[in-house]
């Protein structure tokens, strides 16, 4: 039996943007983008994708791969008003698997990274389904008559600094994950105990209009260019430097009950800071504190240079620099806060966390799509690891 198969339902019958499935959008019709990101799962043993259109099965048979199958669906299941759990549930009074996928066609920013990454989530819960969602830093209100509002998520006597409000979660439609026996018990897409996986927040569009579809191409072509920049850049990469609270951690303070401060730090930067060093590639850390934490955590991890108590950052950034002969475009620096500035503005590439402040955000070349102590380094590691792959 199948553990993870993945469906992708592509209707004919789009009438606000006619035949929009085999539209090429960013260079590809759009059904490519995510039967690609399933094929490429590891994870995922088969790819389904279920039509009612001759032309959609046409244009989808130019993909090859054993892991992809073209089914048909009865026209009960390809209607107007039809919903999605019909053509799940036709699908599974068909084929035998554990665990089903749904993945929709019109969300093209879906990768096989957040695939993978949202399997291991799923299977490291205790949950019975899992939802795709983006996190959205907005203020919500209510109508409480005909004429005034009323807050539903924050205060405003207290009102929050963006990088300290939470936000909320909402669902992005990009997939759902959930077992054929709770499919077929319950008739829905997903039940029972819910986790979910946090996507970047430009995933929240779906392509339902002609405006949406303006939007994701822009997104898409900017995606496939930074892609590849990025990639020229980190090959020549020889060097890479980071602070610590907030982007090692996840910024928080931390107290024992005898008054010990405790950092958390992530095991997945060990391991990318592992994998640089067997490519040859320096690490370095720079921060205003001074603790016997950080001092430990870099021991451990061979760091090749700690810099602690640093209030100018910019004057050991050049040091490091000359002390390995390096040129600009051969450091790459991580940030999270204003006194990180002066580096990420003169390094050759400059990241900082998802969470960072948005002054720093707006001067960095990338923003990471994690968060401080949420494994950024190991975000960037893998990009440098691929920029130097043939």
């Amino acid at each position: 039996m199948k553990k993870y198969i993945a469906l992708i339902p592509a209707r004919g019958g789009s009438k606000s943007i006619p035949l929009k499935n085999i539209k090429k959008i960013a260079g590809k019709p759009l059904i490519y983008w995510t039967i690609e990101a399933a094929i490429n799962c590891s994870k995922i043993d088969k790819v389904y994708l279920s039509t009612d259109s001759e032309k959609i099965i046409d244009t989808a048979k130019m993909i090859e791969s054993k892991k992809f199958e073209i089914i048909g669906r009865s026209p009960e299941t390809a209607t107007d008003t039809a919903s999605t759990e019909s053509v799940m549930l036709e699908f599974a009074s068909f084929h035998d698997f554990e665990n089903l996928i749904l993945i929709q066609a019109t969300s093209p920013l879906l990768t096989a990274k957040e695939l993978e990454e949202a399997i291991a989530i799923f299977e490291g819960s205790k949950a019975d389904s899992l939802l795709s969602v983006v996190e959205q830093q907005r203020f919500i209100w209510k109508k409480s008559s005909d004429s005034l509002v009323k807050p539903l998520n924050y205060d405003p006597l207290n009102r929050p600094r963006r990088q300290n409000f939470e936000g909320y979660l909402v669902e992005n439609g990009a997939f759902y994950i959930t077992s054929k026996k709770l499919l077929q018990e319950t008739e829905c897409r997903i039940s029972g105990n819910i986790t979910y996986y946090k996507m970047p927040e430009d995933t929240y569009y779906e392509i339902d209009e002609p405006e949406d579809w303006e939007i994701i191409e822009k997104l898409l072509l900017s995606r496939k260019k930074i892609n590849q920049s990025l990639g020229t850049k980190l090959k020549n990469i020889k060097l890479l430097i980071t602070d610590v609270d907030g982007v090692l951690t996840d910024c928080g303070m931390y107290y024992s009950e005898y008054g010990d401060e405790l950092k958390k730090f992530n095991t997945r930067d060990g391991m990318g800071i592992q994998l640089l060093r067997e490519y040859g590639i320096k690490t370095a850390i720079i921060t205003k504190e001074n603790t016997k934490i950080v001092e430990s955590r870099a021991k451990k991890l061979k760091v090749d240079d700690v810099h602690q108590g640093i209030d100018n950052k910019l004057i050991v950034f050049e040091e490091l620099r000359k002390k390995y002969n390096l040129d600009y475009s051969e450091v790459v620096y991580v940030g999270d806060d204003i006194n990180d500035i002066p580096v990420l503005e003169k390094t050759g590439i400059s990241f900082c966390p998802n969470d960072a402040i948005d002054e720093v955000k707006d001067v960095c070349d990338y923003v990471l799509s994690k968060k401080g102590g949420e494994g950024t380094i190991r975000e960037i590691v893998e990009l440098v690891i691929g920029g130097r792959l043939p």
